[in-house]
Order: C-alpha cells, then structure tokens, then sequence
C-alpha cells in the first residue's frame, strides 16, 4: 500500500516573519479590493454602482468570493505549493 503523505523532498518550509506577513497582507488587501471592485461593477453595472439593491450587493459579494477563491487556486501554480499566496516565500 502506498502512502500519500509528503516526503521530505515534496516540503518547502516557509520562515514566517514580520517581512512575509506584510508581503501576504498587502497582496491578500489589494486582491480583495481589485474582485470586491470587479464583483460591484459586475452586479450592477459601472454607470449605477453606487445606488445598489440588496441582491446586487449579494451578488456583488457572491463574485468576490469566487473571484478570491480562483485566485487562491491560480497562486498554487504560481507560488509556494501549500500558500494561496502569490508572493513568493508567503
């Protein structure tokens, strides 16, 4: 029977400092805001985005979740395997 537990050649320890939590809040605030942007303008449109209903604002909320979520998945190709970050060593 083969384990599928990681060995040691598949583990990339990441040192967790003051340096790499400011990289991974500052990239994880300006993703945030960049979907959170996209999803208001998506659910409503550019023109009425300050005047919205309650379910344009769930959906607003509904496609920055999933937009965080794609990128998420997106940064485990381009970063660090375990991070949903794509700043590198986070």
């Amino acid at each position: 029977m083969a384990s599928n537990l990681p060995t040691a050649g598949d583990v990339e320890t990441v040192v967790k400092t003051a340096a790499t939590y400011t990289r991974d809040l500052a990239e994880r605030t300006v993703w945030t805001f960049l979907t959170a942007s996209a999803g208001v303008a998506l659910a409503s449109g550019p023109a009425d985005m300050f005047h919205l209903s309650f379910w344009e604002g769930a959906s607003a909320a509904g496609i920055a979740a999933a937009g965080s979520l794609l990128k998420g998945i997106i940064a485990r190709f381009v970063g660090a395997k375990n991070s949903a970050s794509t700043a590198p060593g986070v």
